[in-house]
């Protein structure tokens, strides 16, 4: 990777092969591109697992009991699923959809945490009747109908309690999730109240406290100020209403890199901040150790996921900017349209060529803010050229869509210079199959 900065930021596995091809998982992303079509997101097996492994490893090794639980929402089908299940996390997951394709693959349920802010009751009484190893409850409301619908159904469900805890992430207003003013969780002048309408509950068994700051928090020190209001917290409900802290969830949010000019911290870096304000923290209270539960899912899938887009038109506006378009766009990616995101990318069929033009990479959507990137430096771009697009294995496909009428993207898993279709592209056939006349 010495000479092509850009190449750290695709997967572990990403190298230069034969003709100054990208090669990912020892697959020739030109030649995937032509034989899958594009766009393409192509999924590195060795670095999802790897990802895991290190999550796991760096949590473990610091004196707490830890379970790492996949976020489904960063991005899931039954082929990840899998994975995640064979590497032994958890999963996390937010509606009835990824509770189902959890189900379908045969994922161990008990290892199953349902979140949500507004979990219909259909959604509750079906990860009730699966007996879901973890409900985390965000409201009274939900607190009240899992109470009544548990009694009915005579299955007493584990849950924690989400809490706002009014901790600023840094982060983009979109995704920061644990400020004062969030539709997420029990805010601090109700949280006590909440735990005592939970202890008192006579179907359900409170075991925790969880919380989310946010997505792509770029620092430590956040998760360490929360964990301290959260033990405190916590050793106030014990003196007032007999609350053992079982379990504490600190989310996820763990950055990674998208640009040259924003590193993330290590992995390590994470875990020895948090397990260390709460093992300092609960040796000054005179509290037991919790279990330490975290839910990373872009840091696991994101560097992993590469998307492969065809150049059609070039466009050149003297003086002013060179467009380069893609046959992909806002409809498989919105991150950069929604809030800005920032990407890098590479000329997949020639990765060593010398930069040569400042371009605009733009979708083919009617929108003009239909930008994927803007002001890239690329070599000499033409049409029939394949753009590679690192960082894009969480919240893209999740959030894609069939605006236009577009079709959904395939995706490829490759390991060891195989490729495994793990999703086909969607047909005309499949935009009309749910219209009735």
């Amino acid at each position: 990777m010495e000479g092509i900065p850009r190449l750290t930021l695709f997967p572990l596995t990403s190298e230069v092969g034969s003709g100054g091809h990208l090669v990912i998982g020892g697959c020739d992303s030109v030649e995937l591109a032509g034989e899958f079509g594009t766009p393409l997101y192509v999924f590195d097996e060795f670095t999802l697992r790897r990802k895991c492994t290190e999550f796991k490893e760096e949590f473990s090794r610091r004196g707490l009991e830890t379970t790492v639980i996949y976020a489904a929402k960063a991005f899931i089908n039954k082929a990840l699923a899998l994975i995640v299940k064979e590497e032994g996390l958890g999963l996390d997951v937010v509606s009835g959809g990824e509770l189902g394709i959890a189900h379908s693959v045969g994922f161990p349920l008990d290892r199953v945490y349902f979140h949500g802010n507004n979990k219909s009751a259909e959604e509750l009484r079906l990860a009730l009747d699966w007996h879901v190893g973890r409900i985390v409850v965000d409201n009274f409301y939900e607190l009240g109908m899992l109470d009544r619908m548990a009694g009915e159904l005579g299955f007493t469900p584990d849950i924690l309690l989400r809490l706002s805890p009014g901790i600023d992430p840094h982060t983009h207003r979109y995704i920061a999730t644990g400020i004062i003013d969030s539709k997420f969780g029990f805010p601090l002048t109700h949280i006590e109240e909440a735990v005592e309408k939970a202890v008192q509950a006579s179907c359900l068994n409170l075991v925790g406290l969880h919380f989310h700051l946010g997505s792509l928090i770029y620092e430590a020190e956040p998760y360490r100020q929360a964990i301290e209001l959260v033990l405190g917290l916590a050793n106030e409900m014990k003196q007032k209403h007999g609350f053992e802290l079982e379990e504490l969830n600190i989310g996820g949010g763990f950055a990674i890199q998208y640009s040259l000019d924003s590193p993330a911290p290590a992995i390590a870096a994470y875990a020895e901040v948090i397990a260390s304000r709460i093992i300092t923290g609960c040796r000054e209270l005179g509290l037991g150790l919790p279990r330490l539960t975290v839910e990373p899912g872009r840091a696991i899938a994101g560097q992993a996921g590469v998307a492969l887009y065809r150049v059609g038109v070039v466009k050149e506006i003297p003086g002013v900017r060179r467009y380069v378009m893609v046959d992909g766009g806002m409809a498989d990616n919105i991150r950069p349209a929604l809030y800005g995101a920032g990407y890098e990318a590479l000329l997949a069929n020639r990765v060593v060529a010398e930069e040569a033009d400042v371009v605009t990479i733009a979708g083919r959507f009617c929108e003009s803010g239909d930008i994927l990137i803007r002001d890239i430096r690329l070599p000499a771009v033409s049409a029939g050229d394949i753009i590679a697009v690192p960082d894009c294995g969480a919240y893209c496909l999740p959030m894609g869509s069939n605006y236009n009428a577009s079709l959904r993207p395939a995706v490829v898993l490759v390991g060891e210079g195989r490729a495994r279709l793990i999703r086909r592209r969607e047909t005309f056939d499949d935009l009309v199959r749910w219209d009735l006349i």
